[in-house]
């Protein structure tokens, strides 16, 4: 599996794609389990999108990198700029111009060459600080 080749599905804007969901599933199993729930392609391409509408100037640092013969294991920053609503838990942020550093880290089964499940964790908490949705002091 290429993980920057992955890594740029999400990064690069998908609607400057010919054929998005082709590209997800070159790297993807379609459906892919996203923490137990079955997402196809055409979700990745959607979840990307709101991302992307709601992120810019996405960038991917990589922190930790840990690879099996079946997964890959990566910590990772995402440098983002919110330009757009997002939804969490306390409802829909709307674009705050900030810039933000996301924590993540994930876990990816990689079987074939494709990516057949995937654990993601985030720092919500911490994102939720950066957005002004709670004190600097949770």
């Amino acid at each position: 599996m290429d993980l920057d080749a992955v890594l740029a599905l999400w990064d690069s804007p998908v609607d400057e794609r010919a054929d998005a969901v082709a590209d997800f599933r070159r790297y993807y199993a379609d459906p892919v389990p996203v923490k137990g729930v079955p997402v196809s392609a055409e979700g990745l391409v959607a979840r990307a999108r709101a991302l992307q509408a709601a992120f810019a100037d996405r960038r991917t640092e990589i922190v930790h990198r840990v690879e099996t013969a079946d997964r890959v294991v990566i910590g990772f920053f995402m440098h983002v700029r919110h330009v757009g609503p997002y939804d969490t838990p306390f409802g829909r942020v709307a674009a705050t111009g900030r810039p933000l550093r996301i924590r993540v880290n994930d876990i990816l089964t990689v079987r074939d060459g494709l990516i057949t499940d995937i654990w993601v964790m985030s720092d919500d908490v911490d994102l939720l600080r950066q957005l002004g949705k709670l004190p600097s002091s949770v």
